[in-house]
C-alpha cells in the first residue's frame, strides 16, 4: 500500500513539475514573439528614416542654390544650369519623401515653425508673414522648422516692447 502511495506521490510530483515547465515554455514562447515583433518595428522605423541624416546635409545646398537663384538678375546660362541642378535635386529628394513647409499666411504652429522676427501688421497676430528659410518634413518626420517672421498687433507690439522686426517677446 505504501509503494502505491509513494508512487502515486511521485506521479503527482512529476506531474506538476511538467505543468510548470510547460507554463514557463509558454511564457518564454508569448516573450520571444513580443520581442519578435517589436525588433521588426523598430526595423521597419530604422529603414523608413534611414535616408533622414543624408537629406538634412544636402538641405544647406539647397538653400544656396536658391539663394543664388534668387540673386540672379541675368538670365544665362550658368543661370539656367543652376535651374536645372536645384530642380533635379529637389525632385530626387522629393521622391524620398521630403516636403517643404510653406505656411505663408498660416497661423504660428510652434511644432513646425520657429520665429525668428515679429513685425506690426494688419493681419491677424501670430500669422505668418514672411518665411526666412524653409523648413521641410521628411516622410511623417520634421527634420526642419520654418524659420518665419510672424504678424503682431500695433498694442501687443507696444504693450511688449516688441521693436519693429525684432523677436523678442514673440512667444
Amino acid at each position: 500500500m505504501k509503494k502505491k502511495q509513494n508512487i502515486e506521490e511521485e506521479i503527482k510530483q512529476k506531474d506538476e513539475k511538467i505543468n510548470d515547465l510547460v507554463c514557463t515554455l509558454q511564457r518564454m514562447q508569448a516573450e520571444f514573439e513580443n520581442y519578435k515583433k517589436r525588433i521588426d518595428k523598430e526595423k521597419e522605423i530604422s529603414i523608413k528614416h534611414a535616408s533622414d541624416d543624408i537629406i538634412i546635409k544636402i538641405l544647406p545646398i539647397i538653400d544656396t542654390f536658391e539663394i543664388a537663384i534668387k540673386n540672379s538678375k541675368e538670365t544665362n546660362k550658368l543661370s539656367d544650369g543652376m535651374k536645372l541642378i536645384y530642380s533635379q535635386l529637389y525632385s530626387t529628394l522629393e521622391k524620398e519623401g521630403l516636403m517643404q513647409i510653406n505656411p505663408i499666411n498660416e497661423k504660428f504652429n510652434p511644432e513646425k515653425h520657429e520665429v525668428l522676427l515679429c513685425e506690426e501688421s494688419e493681419k491677424p497676430e501670430n500669422t505668418v508673414l514672411e518665411v526666412l528659410q524653409k523648413g521641410y518634413i521628411l516622410k511623417d518626420r520634421i527634420i526642419r522648422h520654418a524659420k518665419v517672421k510672424i504678424a503682431k498687433n500695433k498694442t501687443r507690439c507696444e504693450n511688449d516692447n516688441i521693436k519693429k522686426d525684432s523677436c523678442e517677446g514673440c512667444s
